[in-house]
């Protein structure tokens, strides 16, 4: 039975409470509506606040994702066929009869990869050589591997039947004396030459009497008592073939060693190489297929031009956000199944019909718990404790101006299933740590860190919640600096962060970019040139995002 791919349910970048808890408790809507193969993860790091909750409620942080861009061990062939290096033409060619496989791997005792051999390389050692009539008879292999490719009844086996040597196949369908001569004139030795003849018993005798490395009675014939206990006597190998003289030749031939037809110069490619780039590379390649390679040469899998154009297995569920500038890196590039939002819509297509839930209340795990009474589920205290604190950490405790008499319905509602009330786990939540005191500049301006794109121009917002502004101004300048930077690691006309105190729900803006946008600011400089005090302003959504975008709009004006 094949595995069940996994679906993630998956915030944002730089993660919140609200984006961490909403992804746990989805996928465990998910479970308990029977729905398998859902899993929490994130795409970003944790914080205190985040570890906090997790904590509290008994709860691993979620799978982390760095890149969901489908990879090329996400569509290779695993179940991968191969031969041996030590294998005769004709196990690769009875390999490549049972598996219909145009290449072939061949790998070595220690399962490395030597080369590849086809059937149109197999095809042309056995094409006749007219101009070297000694070549169509010369096979260089073991009296075992002869033995095996006629599905011969052995009745006399000589000494050393594994060494590989040089052998020629002669026929013996003359008189004896002409047969003799010839053999003679092409000076091949009786101790390299196989003879295939039917019921001649004159021929058996002089070869067994010659010493020939190989006897080989065609047509399912029996030997005589007195041919086998002189070919035992003197040596001489002894097979009886089901096939005709013709088709034995033919057959013995096949037994010649794989080794001089492997093609040592074979394309290959890294499991974990971008589908993206390999497409370019297989689309330009005559190769028939590329041989996909884990560490030291072993093989892991192949990949043909068919396989490139198959579905990606993997699939996402985003909440806490609709727009791929926010998302898992290669999100694009995978199916997105579904969308649980309370975001303003971004600009995002799917190949396909989703579901998509985005209402305008405070918390992603408002929607979430709603959808679990909805369903009349009954989430455990711990779950319900979850959704909480993602619903109090997004509203504030139903402060912030995105708070909807839905969200405060639904914290009531989670309350009567949790084991602490929202109160203290908004205090617990608020005194978790200080993100400014916690880490430096540079992590603080891409915490809860959100990009957007409005009238053409391209802006970045963060923001932090603190218990007073004495953290910040501590390490203003250092913020600040760290601001400029991400601004021109981004590529961004402006990067802004946005520290809230908690207690008196007025907020800070720091602004570093675009001269004459900022200088369109009408809130109160705080310090000349990049920090506005903000009184009143909580909610990036609902209230600061709304203010820059006019601004935008007036100057493009």
């Amino acid at each position: 039975m094949t595995a069940l791919a996994p679906t993630f349910v998956v915030g944002h970048k730089n993660p919140d409470a609200d984006s961490i808890c909403s992804a746990i408790a989805y996928a465990a809507f998910k479970q308990l509506r029977g729905e398998l193969g859902y899993t929490a993860a994130r795409c970003g790091n944790s914080n205190a606040r985040i570890d906090t909750i997790l904590a509290r409620f008994h709860t691993a942080l979620p799978l982390y994702l760095s890149d969901v861009r489908p990879r090329v061990e996400d569509v290779m062939v695993t179940e991968v066929h191969s031969v041996a290096d030590t294998a005769s033409c004709a196990e690769a060619l009875e390999f490549i009869d049972r598996h219909g496989h145009r290449l072939v791997p061949v790998l070595d005792a220690e399962k490395k990869l030597v080369g590849t051999v086809t059937a149109s390389q197999l095809a042309h050692a056995f094409l006749p050589q007219i101009a070297e009539p000694k070549r169509m008879r010369q096979v260089t292999s073991d009296l075992n591997s002869v033995a095996r490719s006629i599905t011969a009844q052995v009745v006399c086996l000589g000494p050393q039947p594994d060494r590989v040597e040089e052998l020629f196949v002669r026929i013996g369908a003359m008189d004896i004396g002409t047969f003799w001569r010839i053999s003679l004139e092409e000076g091949i030795p009786a101790d390299r030459s196989i003879i295939i003849v039917g019921d001649r018993s004159d021929v058996q005798r002089k070869a067994i009497e010659l010493g020939v490395r190989l006897l080989v009675i065609s047509g399912g014939r029996p030997v005589h008592n007195s041919i086998s206990e002189a070919a035992a006597a003197r040596g001489v190998s002894v097979f009886i073939s089901p096939f005709d003289t013709a088709t034995t030749a033919w057959l013995i031939r096949t037994a010649g060693r794989l080794s001089p037809l492997i093609d040592r110069n074979y394309a290959s490619v890294n499991a974990d190489a971008r589908l993206s780039d390999v497409r370019r590379k297989i689309g330009q390649s005559n190769a028939p297929a590329f041989l996909v390679l884990g560490e030291n040469g072993h093989l892991r899998g192949i990949l043909t031009k068919t396989d490139v154009l198959k579905p990606v297995p993997t699939r996402l569920v985003l909440v806490d956000h609709n727009e791929l500038s926010q998302a898992v890196p290669g999100a694009d590039e995978v199916t997105i199944t579904e969308i649980i939002d309370h975001h303003r819509l971004g600009p995002m297509a799917t190949p396909q019909p989703i579901l998509f839930i985005n209402e305008p209340v405070g918390s992603t795990c408002t929607i979430v718990a709603d959808l679990f009474r909805r369903y009349g589920l009954k989430p455990s205290a711990d779950l319900a404790g979850l959704m909480m604190s993602g619903l109090i950490s997004d509203t504030l405790l139903l402060q912030s101006p995105t708070t909807t008499t839905k969200d405060a319905d639904t914290l009531a509602w989670l309350e009567a299933h949790a084991d602490i009330r929202a109160k203290p786990l908004a205090e617990l939540i608020f005194s978790s740590g200080s993100v400014i005191l916690a880490h430096p500049a540079e992590t603080i301006v891409r915490s809860d860190f959100k990009v957007y794109e409005e009238e053409e121009v391209l802006f970045a917002v963060s923001q932090v919640e603190e218990l007073g502004f004495d953290n910040f101004w501590a390490h203003a300048e250092p913020i600040a600096a760290a601001l400029t930077a991400l601004r021109k690691d981004e590529g961004l006309a402006f990067a802004a962060l946005l520290v809230t105190d908690i207690n008196t729900q007025n907020s800070l803006l720091v602004v570093k970019g675009d001269t004459e946008f900022i200088r369109r600011i009408s809130f109160a400089p705080v310090e000349p040139g990049h920090i506005f005090d903000l009184p009143g302003v909580v909610s990036r959504k609902k209230q600061l995002i709304p203010y820059l975008t006019s601004v935008l709009r007036e100057l493009r004006g």
